[in-house]
């Protein structure tokens, strides 16, 4: 830049990381969230993050605050996960969506689309299965081994398969094979931490997919 010359760069605002409680039918759900700077009527459509197996909404400590620049971001305790309550037996995926069903609904949320990684992938199916209308686009992340490939095929919104070269790369490759229409996402250079070290090679295709 030339002496005398102003930038007129504008510096990125970074998001606003939270959490809160809001209710649902196992009692109160812990959710981590990003908003964006500006928010207000610019944002894209919100994302919900559906955390895997033995993980927590903080799973997507480092993706919320990248995503979360043009759009709000949620990233649920799952029931029974982190600092939710769950429920008294063990609920299947289906039951799991419900729930997460009532913090939509809580919210008001005319439309969002849905992120599911590892067996957080079977969640985000049934949501999108069951509340077509609202949930827009859905995105699957190292989909598990014994998955009911026949349940994802139900999935009618655009979908994006992604997959990282960690235990779930064959299973997501052999799921992929009876999604059709699926949009392709592979990451062969990155490992199981990916959504931890990977935010910024992961977040512009999830962006591009996602649009607006």
């Amino acid at each position: 830049m030339s002496k005398g010359t102003v930038s007129t760069r504008q510096p990125v605002r970074e998001p606003r990381v939270r959490r809160g409680y809001f209710e649902c039918r196992y009692g109160q759900l812990h959710v981590h969230n990003a908003i964006p700077p500006g928010g207000g009527f610019e944002e894209g459509t919100a994302l919900l993050c559906v955390h895997g197996a033995g993980q927590t909404g903080r799973a997507f400590q480092r993706v919320l605050p990248v995503i979360g620049r043009d759009r709000s971001v949620y990233a649920p305790d799952l029931p029974g996960c982190g600092e939710s309550d769950g429920p008294a037996a063990r609920a299947s995926a289906s039951d799991v969506a419900a729930a997460l069903g009532d913090f939509l609904d809580t919210m008001r949320f005319r439309h969002i689309d849905v992120l599911g990684f590892h067996s957080g992938c079977l969640i985000a199916a049934e949501l999108a299965i069951a509340r077509p209308q609202q949930v827009r686009r859905v995105v699957l992340m190292g989909i598990p081994s014994g998955a009911e490939v026949e349940r994802l095929r139900q999935i009618g919104q655009p979908l994006l398969v992604a997959r990282a070269r960690d235990e779930t790369w064959e299973s997501t490759g052999r799921a992929r094979e009876f999604l059709p229409r699926a949009r392709v996402l592979d990451l062969p250079q990155q490992g199981a931490g990916v959504l931890e070290t990977a935010a910024d090679v992961l977040v512009p295709p999830l962006r591009e997919f996602l649009g607006h």
